[in-house]
């Protein structure tokens, strides 16, 4: 289970409502022609409009409330319409359980079909079969590896295997991606990125004498203070702002490349669904141009800034450590066959014992 913060679920759920209402106005109707001259999409777009009037409402369900539709399913209880959460909850949990209808058929609107808007050139997926769980967020994540400015130059780094030069034995310390949290996504693009790999892992937790954490706060604090040079897996903005000497390696700096993380940002519609017609409507606000605009701000001053995977947007607002760049080679961290966290936790554990620790 991805955990996630009241206040984001609180985000999500008021953006949803937004885009349901304003959808309800008639935000995205399409353009007025008579009914002999309208294209396929558009004649097939007002019926599902019409429809999502009559039903009234729609039942979004997030990250957290998995559990919930599976045990609702399961009593044969029909209650959820949509549901977007991050890519383990989609494809690991609800996936395996076939809950899903095809989402392909329900993208209408011509600004969400028409893939030159989107990132690569394609809409990308979650589940092998390229049609069930749609995602619309690959988030920039470079490694997730803070410093404390006064002890780094970050000039001196232009490899990861930079971070574990002799001369950091001892001084670094590691969130413990063994408990649920930050730092999965991260652990996942070092596994599996090209020149880096298990390698890596196991000489950062088995040859540099890691000293692990699990509070947030104290692994910050650990760096801030000067008790370590370098953090992986640290949430240092907070901090930073807060005038302390602490920093994050951003974009370009490692050679090697950077990773994109889905976030909450997967998508699908539910099978057997209540209200079928307004989970469509849902869906096209959703990734419209509109939608992930909108998004992307409402997301912007949270814990969990997100970059859309709609090109044809703004994306001077989204902070430097979770945007792509042009030129920086990137690596999907959430493909479906890589979620499975055992391998890197074995490496992971395999390295410890190895070292002494555990």
């Amino acid at each position: 289970m991805i955990q996630v913060l009241p206040k984001f679920r609180m985000t999500l759920l008021t953006f949803a409502a937004v885009g349901l209402l304003a959808l309800a106005d008639g935000a995205i109707t399409g353009v007025a022609l008579a009914a002999d001259a309208k294209p396929t999409w558009q004649r097939e777009w007002e019926k599902v409009l019409e429809g999502a009037k009559k039903e009234g409402q729609v039942a979004i369900y997030i990250s957290g409330y998995e559990e919930i539709l599976l045990a609702e399913r399961r009593a044969e209880k029909y209650l959820a319409d949509v549901i977007s959460a991050g890519g383990v909850t989609t494809y690991q949990q609800l996936f395996p359980a076939k809950v899903f209808d095809s989402i392909k058929p329900a993208l209408l609107l011509p600004e969400i079909t028409d893939t030159s808007k989107w990132y690569q050139g394609k809409h990308h997926y979650a589940d092998p079969e390229n049609q069930y769980i749609i995602t619309y967020v690959a988030t920039a994540t470079y490694g997730s590896v803070s410093y404390n400015s006064k002890l780094i130059n970050p000039k001196d780094f232009k490899s990861y295997w930079d971070l574990v030069a002799p001369k950091w034995k001892g001084k670094i310390i590691s969130r413990d991606i063994r408990v649920a949290g930050t730092g999965s996504g991260n652990a996942r693009l070092f596994y599996y990125l090209p020149d880096v790999g298990p390698s890596f892992i196991k000489k950062l937790y088995g040859e540099m004498d890691v000293t692990l954490f699990r509070d947030y706060r104290q692994g910050t604090d650990w760096l801030a203070v000067g008790k370590a040079a370098i953090c992986f897996f640290c949430e240092a903005d907070v901090s930073k702002q807060q005038g302390l000497p602490v920093d994050t390696f951003g974009p370009g700096v490692f050679k090697e490349g950077a990773g994109l993380v889905t976030q909450f940002g997967t998508l699908g519609l539910i099978n057997r669904a209540p209200h079928p017609n307004a989970a469509r409507v849902f869906i096209n606000w959703l990734l419209s141009r509109k939608g992930q605009m909108t998004l992307q701000k409402i997301m912007l001053p949270t814990e969990n800034p997100i970059d859309s995977l709609r090109i044809d947007i703004p994306k001077d607002d989204v902070p430097i450590l979770q945007r792509r760049f042009d030129g920086v080679k990137y690596l999907d961290t959430s493909r479906p066959e890589w979620q499975e966290m055992k391998p890197i936790l074995d490496v992971m554990n395999e390295a410890l014992r190895a070292a002494g620790k555990n």
